[in-house]
């Protein structure tokens, strides 16, 4: 099976740009890039409408996902570009598309003011059932923002990417998302910046007003535990310079903090396959929310 980067297209300008963010990874990746494009049938009533008949639906199932991939090949010379078009519910044929995905790529809407996403149900649903990478990209999304200023604090794409974080908690550490967020620091040549957010037990509150040393006795057991947690990473990828931060606080907090210089933020979503449906988790769900960097978010048992 031929492996592929992945791309949900609605011809909104998030999906554009979310498709341009999978040219480049696909790109970097040596893969070949799919656009996805799915028509969910309307209704027979609204069919009849005027703006809604059989010119417009053809308009957006064949012509806006064809002007995008011939758009792309123009851009990303050498990333190979195909279309498929699928009918049905996006959030369930965006799924199943990821299934043989190396990941797939979303986009999602920009909050003003706010240099976050806006997710939607359709991006909510996908990110909580696949089992594939999926990452999320904000409307209005350039190459250049990936990427240091040049040295008089001009957005640029020729200059070395901005670090690659992964926010992590050693206690449930999954080598899939390590390995991934050290895979993608070293294909573009930067530092990995890793950030684990922590906070006190309950019971151990109390005792802080009384020995102020505890919290730092606390700080440095955690230290030692993520170092322990990539310590056969950092060997694995020597090249690869990784920075460590722990500390006390909200994780949800710390990373999109992080975002905010990140070429890429990646985190962890533990699979449930339970009767109470999937769940995505708060640090995740906030992240997805209020990050200012593309987010991948790496399913794991």
């Amino acid at each position: 099976m031929v492996r592929t980067v992945v791309a949900g297209l609605d011809g909104s300008p998030e999906s554009r740009a979310a498709a341009e963010w999978a040219a480049r990874e696909a790109k970097l990746r040596g893969l070949p890039l799919k656009i996805v494009h799915v028509w969910e049938p309307v209704p027979a009533p609204m069919a009849q409408a005027p703006l809604l008949g059989a010119e417009t639906q053809q308009h957006w199932s064949e012509r806006v996902p064809r002007e995008a991939a011939e758009g792309l090949r123009l851009r990303h010379p050498g990333v190979e570009v195909s279309v498929e078009q699928l009918t049905g519910g996006a959030a369930e044929v965006l799924t199943k598309a990821a299934e043989d995905a190396e990941l797939l790529v979303l986009g999602s809407r920009g909050l003003s003011g706010l240099g976050g996403f806006l997710v939607g149900s359709v991006g909510l649903s996908v990110v909580a059932h696949a089992e594939r990478p999926v990452v999320l990209v904000r409307a209005g999304e350039q190459a250049a923002d990936e990427h240091e200023a040049d040295p008089v604090g001009i957005p640029s794409a020729a200059t070395p990417y901005r670090p690659v974080v992964l926010g992590l908690d050693p206690a449930g550490a999954d080598d899939s998302v390590i390995g991934f967020a050290f895979e993608a620091a070293a294909r573009r040549a930067t530092g990995l910046r890793v950030v684990h957010g922590w906070n006190l037990p309950p019971y151990y509150v109390y005792g802080l007003s009384a020995d102020l040393t505890l919290h730092d006795e606390i700080a440095r057991q955690q230290a030692a535990t993520l170092a322990e947690a990539l310590r056969p990473w950092r060997q694995k990828y020597p090249g690869v310079e990784v920075t460590e931060e722990s500390r006390s606080g909200s994780p949800a907090g710390r990373l999109v903090d992080a975002a905010r210089e990140a070429s890429l933020v990646v985190v962890g979503r533990r699979v449930r396959r339970s009767p109470l449906g999937a769940h995505i988790g708060p640090v995740t769900h906030a992240l997805l929310h209020h990050a200012a960097a593309p987010v991948a978010v790496v399913a794991h048992n």
